[in-house]
């Protein structure tokens, strides 16, 4: 049986690789997926407490946060291609502002 604090480990190891991409990258598409990164590396610690304690709540909550992620994906990839069709760039600091 593995620890729990591998499970642990693992996710405070993929939340700081999410971070640090959100925070260092430039590019939209490379943000996003390191937003996703930091949502698995939370799911990866909701099912391994609810592992160790026997309650199938941290199965629920991650089942949420993948409905959840799947909804941004889909809302952040369609303004992702209105946003090429305008400006012609993924890169954050040169979309600083959409206009409707």
């Amino acid at each position: 049986m593995v620890p729990l604090w591998w499970y642990i480990l693992l996710g405070v190891v993929l939340f700081v690789i999410g971070a640090a991409g959100v925070l260092l990258r430039r590019n939209i598409l490379v943000v996003l997926m390191s937003l996703e990164l930091l949502l698995n590396s939370v799911n990866i610690n909701f099912l391994a407490f609810g592992r160790q304690y026997g309650d199938f709540r941290g199965q629920i909550f991650a089942i949420f946060v993948i409905a959840i992620t799947a909804a941004e994906v889909a809302v952040a990839l369609g303004i992702l291609v209105a946003l090429v069709r305008n400006k012609s760039t993924l890169k954050v600091d040169d979309v600083t502002m959409m206009k409707g």
